[in-house]
């Protein structure tokens, strides 16, 4: 019983944390209400698969996938691009279907030619802190600006949201800390059912929105068309696929960090093991046409705040989520969850990253040096958060991508920075 409530409460984790990259895509590309859903759904699915995939020959730690960041910008400038170097929105849409597969298959031949070894020694505690910082501070303005109700720019602070969503914070942080061990271990699915709950009494609930009559509905393959091969899209996933090592490896370090410190957990290295099964998770959203999935460094945050180290639960969860995507009733359901809620609690999940990046940086025996690496890291990585994304839009498809995402800008940056005083020592 133990597990399968634990399955539920990650099952609502990574769906409320995963719905809004979907969602935003499909309004980039401006497709209709019924493909719009179906996008979702073989996003919703494939992120399923991936978790289970990782849980059984992967890196076996409890760590979902999300959509990547690093996708979801390929995404935005290929939408750019329709009328201007693809004649069609679905001529773009199979390049970046095709380019996942591209993905697959280098994060595998990565894997089996020694790269992941070498580019995991250079995730140091130094630049672990840059890396969990950079992410908290990246993701607190989609939070805050969630919590405001704001929806689109320019749109006013609705006040009855922002009440409601101060609630469900303080519930939240409430759950987390009960003395009761099994209400803090079910802390975001209680906040999650509370926020729901209250939404609905301030009248803020959306209407769940099912667009077929279908009992069930399985995902669809190739949907924007056959594999093609795109020399430029190949060229985008293969520096994408260096970077979203990198960001894999970020992710399994602080995980590995938070069962080792808070649960006495050793965890073996199993860095190249991920890597195959993020290549098939790759291969998987192509053939699936959806967005590349990317283990997410929030589940450090999710594990601390909910005492929940073991992976059975999130096994479970991955069934789950996978089990919810054949039926379009419950992921409208799911779709209608108030989007405050989820950066109500997200926003509690989070603050326990920042806890973490500074209890990493402690490990860090020089100081001095570690002080300057994370003074370049976050001043160039916070500084490009400022720069508007349609700025870059002239720059080849790979650079606009990295260099939009103040996160891995930032985090390439520092590294670069240590190795580079390391070299000076030497």
């Amino acid at each position: 019983m133990k597990n399968i409530f634990g399955g539920v409460q990650w099952a609502v984790f990574l769906i409320a944390s995963s719905i809004a990259a979907p969602v935003a895509i499909t309004g980039i590309f401006g497709m209709d209400t019924t493909d719009a859903a179906l996008f979702v759904q073989r996003t919703i699915f494939v992120l399923g698969i991936a978790c289970l995939v990782q849980a059984f020959i992967g890196h076996r730690v409890p760590i979902n996938e999300g959509p990547a960041g690093l996708w979801w910008g390929v995404f935005i400038v290929y939408a750019s691009l329709v009328g201007i170097l693809y004649s069609t929105m679905e001529a773009s849409l199979q390049a970046l279907q095709s380019g996942l597969l591209y993905s697959g298959v280098l994060f595998i031949v990565f894997a089996y030619t020694g790269l992941v070894d070498k580019l995991k020694v250079l995730f140091t505690p130094t630049i672990t802190f840059v890396y969990l910082l950079l992410l908290v501070l990246q993701i607190s303005e989609s939070i805050l600006t969630g919590l405001f109700g704001i929806v689109s720019e320019g749109d006013p602070v609705d006040g009855v949201v922002l009440i409601g969503s101060i609630v469900v914070i303080v519930l939240t942080f409430f759950f987390m800390n009960h003395k009761a061990a099994w209400v803090s271990r079910y802390s975001v699915l209680f906040a999650i059912a509370a926020g729901w709950l209250i939404f609905w009494v301030i009248g803020k609930l959306p209407e769940a929105e099912n667009t077929t009559s279908d009992l069930i509905s399985m995902p669809e393959m190739l949907v924007f068309g056959p594999l093609i091969w795109d020399s430029g899209m190949f060229v985008t996933a293969l520096f994408l696929t260096i970077l979203l090592i990198a960001n894999m490896m970020a992710s399994i370090r602080v995980m590995e960090s938070v069962l080792k410190n808070s649960f006495s957990i050793e965890v073996p290295d199993r860095i190249k093991q991920a890597s195959v099964a993020s290549g098939i998770n790759h291969i998987l959203a192509g053939l699936f046409s959806s967005i590349g999935p990317v283990p997410i460094s929030g589940a450090a945050g999710f594990v601390s705040a909910t005492k929940t180290p073991a992976l059975k639960p999130f096994i479970f969860g991955g069934m789950i989520v996978v089990l919810i995507s054949f039926f379009p009733d419950i992921m409208a359901i799911l779709a209608s969850l108030p989007a405050p809620v989820a950066y109500a609690v997200i926003f509690a999940v989070f603050t326990k990253m920042v806890e973490m990046a500074f209890i990493e940086l402690e490990y860090e025996t020089n100081k001095q040096r570690a002080y300057k690496v994370v003074a370049f890291g976050l001043m160039s990585g916070v500084g490009i958060m400022f720069v508007p994304t349609e700025s870059m839009a002239n720059l080849p498809s790979v650079v606009a991508a990295t260099l939009s995402n103040g996160l891995i800008t930032g985090t390439i940056i520092a590294i670069a920075v240590e190795q580079l005083l390391l070299w000076q020592k030497k």
